[in-house]
């Protein structure tokens, strides 16, 4: 994950309560090129207060303690999230047709401190840009579920989605999502630190942004 340098575990009771410990509001905007095929996707990450005050005290920004950054100090934040250990997918997939499509690193990142959460936001290009004749999936979640990503506003397009396409948010039906959690859990034994080898069940919790052109 992210080198950030400090814990921002809480101290839950129980294994499974254990995770998430980081709670993210997530807004997709995808792009179109030219052609009308999907090029790059940007990612905007809103922190939850507790995660935001714990990055904010260890930067020593928000001097006054009001919630708010000034312009300087949001310029020191920009980019703190975008350090990523060499093989990390930024817990954001993209699939055309049910199959994985390449996405490159972050680029063009900004962040903002305001009303006690950071905002943070990066732009991925598709790699190649693919076409929107098959199905488009922009999945978020956290493999290892360290963090639980909420898409929180309709997909932004740019330019607007061609006549006959459709983009809308799914989410996945949560008592089946617990359940899964829980078989997974109990496959582990009373001795075996189930915390420090979470089972990687993150994908059964993803949200999704889904486009769809036509009928299919």
């Amino acid at each position: 994950m992210w080198l950030w340098g400090v814990a921002l575990a809480m101290a839950l009771a129980g294994p499974a309560g254990a995770h998430p410990h980081m709670w993210m509001d997530t807004e997709i905007a995808l792009h179109l090129d030219a052609q009308g095929r999907a090029e790059a996707v940007r990612i905007t990450w809103t922190y939850d207060e507790f995660s935001s005050m714990a990055l904010i005290e260890e930067r020593g920004l928000d001097a006054d303690h009001d919630g708010n950054s000034t312009p300087e100090e949001e310029a020191a934040l920009s980019g703190f999230d975008m350090h990523w250990d060499a093989g990390f997918p930024g817990d954001t997939y993209v699939l055309s047709g049910g199959v994985a499509v390449g996405l490159s690193g972050p680029s063009d990142w900004t962040a903002r401190h305001q009303g006690g959460r950071i905002t943070t936001s990066h732009l991925r290009r598709i790699e190649p840009p693919v076409s929107l004749e098959k199905v488009l999936q922009v999945q978020v979640y956290d493999p290892g579920f360290y963090t639980d990503y909420t898409i929180v506003k309709r997909p932004v397009v740019t330019p607007a989605l061609p006549e006959g396409c459709m983009a809308e948010v799914l989410a996945p039906d949560p008592a089946e999502a617990d359940q899964r959690l829980l078989d997974a859990l109990a496959e582990y034994g009373a001795d075996q630190d189930v915390e420090a080898d979470f089972p990687a069940i993150g994908a059964q919790f993803s949200e999704e942004v889904r486009l769809t052109c036509g009928a299919r």
